[in-house]
């Protein structure tokens, strides 16, 4: 480091390298459970792949039963809420507010890690240059987590990783390679369009691909019946462009500078393609947008303690430390993207997973370094396993877990490997009452809300305690139904300290009153504007208005609530509290899932 420029030396309990959804809900995680966190991001905004930057959707799940909540739902809830028209840029400032919010949390944006310095199998600090101030700066932490993707800290460090594809010998994958290989899915950039009322004309760059028809990339349509072909209608309702993919058979670090090059001939070649080649009846649509920046679906994965592969994937995944779960199909897509190659032409192979699947916590800290954590896609995963993990809902609820997993071991002074088992208890708890959902483990109600007389029938008291905070069917189960002007009454006999009250109302986990786009019904995020497009709506089953009395005296009170879970802080003494429900922000009755008292 040249020592005429500025050097910092900072402080704190977890230090995160990376600020997509996976490290940002990290430190919020591990923020809001009371960790001192700094994030360093190389990007001047947070979200990674789902930033204005690259603009790629979140996906998940696909049935509605099964959908990915806690704090990535708290962002949408929210965006739907400040941002209903979708506007990229205020997305990012959605996500950038819920991290400016917590006083515990400092960001370093623009600051790339450079280096880290490790003794004995722990690391001290890590290195960063900040590209706006000119700064250095060294972070010395308790814990480190890489949520960076690219996995930057293992060969700093020397933590052990993988990178490309497994033989079918070594775990008897099915979708394997008969050899092993270091090829790896590839990059996109995307384009974001608009339908005007009059023809726009376009002129491609001068580097710009030619398509002149359909078949030019279309690939081997119907060649297996899991393929996934190269379809370009695109719209309001219509497709991302996400196979306008390169790089695969390359090295996607190092290699990142010149597939971006011919990644921009490609998207401007199907840009032009879809004005100007044929009639695909897109006259009135004009370019809005192109990323430069390419998202990445696939480099370094670390190695921790378990190794997940595509047979967890297939069988549930019933881990002991479970800590989130995915069920996005294998999704694996073909190493060379839109360049030929001797082999198949397909863009991707997708075989859908019939049961969501355990994520387990020992697959979040490093095998050989101490202090080391990861989340993302950077898990320790086989590259079969990676092409269902590594889509942005199951790695925002990684993130949660491990940013809790951090403060957990952070709390009790040991390494995240002694997390599990000795607490990996707490751990799955703490994520349930954060609004997660486990497939294979039950929220457990406070012994202070189980004593409470509650002005409910028995029927409905055991749903409401029943530790399942959502359906499970279309049948709806697992809620109480209320209506608006009735009150949720809990008597507990004599004065007693209450800390937080906790209510979890009815997401709308079908979303059919949020938008009547499916594709904004599947996550409310928009890349395409047609003249059809309808803003996005907060979910008309969850409560808007209540209020919370404490022995006949208000003490809390919404008037403009949009968040399916909520915690009241109240630090005081007495012998019943009334929960009024006024009004929802639609929706003819108040479903509740959870509504109890938890001690923070």
């Amino acid at each position: 480091m040249n020592p005429n420029l500025p050097h910092e030396t900072l402080t704190c309990d977890l230090c995160i390298i990376g600020g997509g959804l996976s490290g940002s809900f990290a430190a919020l995680a591990a923020a809001r459970h009371g960790a001192k966190v700094i994030l360093m991001q190389d990007r001047p905004m947070l979200g990674g792949n789902a930033s204005s930057e690259i603009r790629m959707w979140v996906r998940g799940v696909k049935n509605p039963f099964d959908r990915e909540t806690g704090y990535i739902s708290e962002l949408e809830q929210r965006n739907i809420y400040g941002n209903p028209t979708l506007v990229p840029s205020l997305f990012d400032a959605t996500l950038y507010g819920m991290l400016r919010e917590n006083e515990n949390i400092r960001l370093l944006l623009n600051t790339s890690c450079s280096d880290a310095k490790a003794e004995s199998g722990r690391i001290i600090s890590v290195t960063g240059w900040q590209s706006t101030t000119y700064t250095w700066f060294t972070v010395e932490a308790k814990l480190f987590a890489d949520c960076s993707g690219d996995s930057i800290l293992a060969p700093l460090v020397g933590a052990e990783y993988r990178k490309g594809r497994e033989s079918k010998e070594e775990f008897g994958e099915t979708l394997a390679q008969p050899e092993p290989d270091t090829h790896t899915m590839g990059m996109s950039v995307l384009l974001a369009a608009r339908e005007t009322d009059h023809p726009v004309k376009f002129i491609p760059p001068s580097f710009a691909n030619v398509y002149p028809t359909d078949e030019s990339f279309s690939g081997d349509v119907g060649a297996s019946v899991h393929a996934q072909v190269r379809d370009h209608k695109i719209g309001t309702s219509g497709g991302n462009l996400w196979w306008v993919e390169l790089g695969g058979e390359c090295d996607t670090i190092f290699d990142a500078d010149r597939v971006r090059d011919e990644l921009l001939a490609a998207i401007y070649g199907v840009w032009d393609h879809i004005k100007n080649r044929d009639d695909h009846g897109f006259e009135n649509w004009e370019l809005e947008w192109v990323g430069f920046l390419p998202g990445k679906r696939e480099s370094r994965r670390y190695v921790g303690d378990v190794l997940m592969n595509e047979h967890d994937v297939l069988s549930g995944g019933h881990f002991e430390d479970e800590i989130a779960f995915g069920g996005w199909p294998l999704d694996d897509h073909n190493p060379y993207g839109m360049r030929k190659n001797e082999g198949s032409n397909i863009a991707s192979v997708m075989i859908p997973v019939d049961e969501i699947y355990g994520i387990p916590y020992r697959a979040l800290y490093s095998k050989n370094i101490d202090n080391l954590m990861f989340a993302g896609r950077n898990i320790s995963v086989t590259h079969v396993a990676l092409s269902s993990t590594r889509v942005m809902g199951t790695c925002s609820l990684i993130g949660q877990a491990m940013g809790t997993g951090a403060a957990l071991a952070l709390r009790y002074g040991c390494t995240p490997r002694e997390i599990y088992p000795a607490h990996i208890d707490e751990l799955q708890q703490t994520l349930l009452c954060d609004g997660m959902f486990l497939p294979h483990v039950s929220r457990r109600v406070s012994d202070l809300t189980i004593s409470a007389t509650v002005n409910l029938s028995a029927e409905e008291r055991t749903v409401l305690f029943n530790g399942i905070e959502r359906p499970r069917s279309y049948f709806g189960e697992n809620a109480i139904v209320k209506r608006p002007g009735e009150s949720l009454i809990f008597d507990f006999g004599k004065p007693t300290a209450l800390h937080t009250l906790r209510l979890h109302f009815d997401p709308d986990y079908e979303r059919l009153s949020i938008s009547d786009n499916k594709k904004m019904r599947v996550f409310a995020m928009k890349l395409h504007t047609g003249k059809d497009f309808r803003p996005v709506r907060v979910a008309a089953t969850i409560l808007k208005r209540f209020a919370v009395l404490a022995d006949g005296k208000e003490i809390y009170r919404a008037e403009n609530n949009h968040l399916s879970l909520v915690k009241i802080p109240l630090h005081l003494t007495a012998s019943k509290i009334e929960i009024q429900l006024l009004e929802t922000n639609g929706a003819d009755t108040v479903r509740i899932y959870g509504a109890d008292f938890i001690e923070s």
